[in-house]
């Protein structure tokens, strides 16, 4: 689950990481008033969105008055915000943080997210903050420092040393940047985050280091754990198919092509996306169903699938382990007649209870095309949407 800017910086003010002065705003006038607040002589307003490069697409002005501040936010706020990773279609600004200008020295960066290959937490630093640390890595590989942590002992003092040192920091430094790094890794302990990130932090001229950017990403298998921390979701920044299928208790991540794909498991889900690829489809989505799939929950998925304008044919792909098949038919059944689906329909089915499922579809009267196995289905999906 991603948080927004503004409330990163708080976990960050709470975790006694500097954070500079300001406040979110949700009209003009709030952004003005909270300006007003703020002691200086210049001004960030920040739109709020899940997505990084808001600068490339003017998501970050500065002023120089509580009045300008106003005015910009009235522009920013409402405007549908395009950077590069937000794709084409943007994303709406609901809101902006603003906060205190401040005189910068240098700029770095640091984060924590999890190495999966190694399977534990690793600090990422580099003396080159404010950019995309991606691109750094793929430029310049040899300016990025990597400390992996044990999770089991924890992160030690002599690996905050070497990050440091690493970062060339003058003496006056060490001790504060020692105990933002120490907060930072706290926060992505306890938290059970998946990233936590500060990008750039900044070097101020007055020698202080500060989080000028903040993000914080949790992982979603542990928010039962964290109340406080799912309550801070922004479901206005979510993909809306993707939010409605969480309250089915389905996985579905919108991707961008035309072929609807149900599944039943994580695995299988990317092979079905493979095979159709390599007939020469686009899979427009992964959703899967999980083992223990009701009827109910096929008929739900279905209509999520179909309620996306870019899917042109769908896909099930199901094998029955745990999962018992005709359950599944049942739900494709329902849903077909509930929707009055006419989209090409390619149905996969083997495993538990399949001679059941296919006697139910046939039955039906629907127009369902059989598959043999997924390259037929695959084959037959493809030429289906062509």
């Amino acid at each position: 689950m991603k948080i927004h800017e503004y409330q990163a910086k708080q976990i960050m003010r709470d975790n006694n990481i500097p954070v500079p002065n300001g406040g979110m705003a949700d009209t003009a006038a709030a952004a003005g008033k909270v300006a007003a607040g703020i002691s200086g002589s210049s001004f960030v307003v920040k739109a709020q969105v899940h997505a990084g490069g808001r600068g490339k697409g003017g998501g970050i002005k500065t002023a120089a008055t509580p009045a300008e501040v106003e005015k910009i936010a009235q522009a920013m706020i409402g405007m549908r915000l395009i950077t590069p990773q937000t794709g084409a279609e943007g994303k709406q600004v609901n809101k902006v943080l603003v906060e205190e200008g401040v005189n910068i020295a240098r700029e770095i960066y640091l984060g924590i997210t999890v190495d999966r290959a190694n399977e534990c937490p690793v600090i990422i630093a580099s003396r080159e903050g404010g950019m995309e640390i991606e691109e750094l890595a793929r430029t310049s590989p040899e300016k990025i420092i990597k400390e992996r942590v044990d999770f089991s002992v924890g992160l030690r003092a002599f690996q905050i040393n070497k990050i440091v040192f690493a970062l060339d920091l003058n003496a006056g430094l060490r001790k504060p940047m020692t105990q933002l790094i120490a907060a930072l890794y706290k926060i992505f302990v306890e938290k059970d985050c998946s990233l936590v990130e500060i990008n750039p932090l900044v070097i101020t001229k007055e020698r202080q280091p500060l989080a000028l950017d903040g993000k914080i990403n949790f992982d979603d298998n542990a928010l039962y754990k964290h109340k406080e921390m799912a309550e801070l979701r922004d479901v206005l920044e979510e993909e809306p198919l993707e939010v409605e299928a969480a309250r089915h208790n389905l996985n579905y991540i919108k991707l961008d092509g035309n072929v609807g794909c149900m599944v039943n498991g994580a695995g299988l889900a990317m092979a079905t996306m493979d095979v159709i690829k390599l007939a020469g489809g686009e899979p427009a989505n992964f959703l899967d169903v999980g083992g223990g799939a009701t009827s109910d929950m096929v008929k739900n998925g279905i209509k999520i699938l179909v309620s996306d304008p870019k899917v042109k044919a769908v896909f099930i792909n199901i094998f029955g382990g745990i999962m018992d098949c005709n359950i599944v038919a049942q739900g494709v059944v329902a849903a077909a007649k509930e929707t009055g689906l006419s989209l090409p329909l390619v149905v996969r089915l083997e495993g538990n209870n399949v001679e059941a499922a296919k006697a139910t579809l046939a039955a039906s009267g629907l127009n369902i095309v059989s598959a043999a196995g997924m390259d037929d289905g695959a084959l037959k999906i493809v030429k289906a949407v062509n």
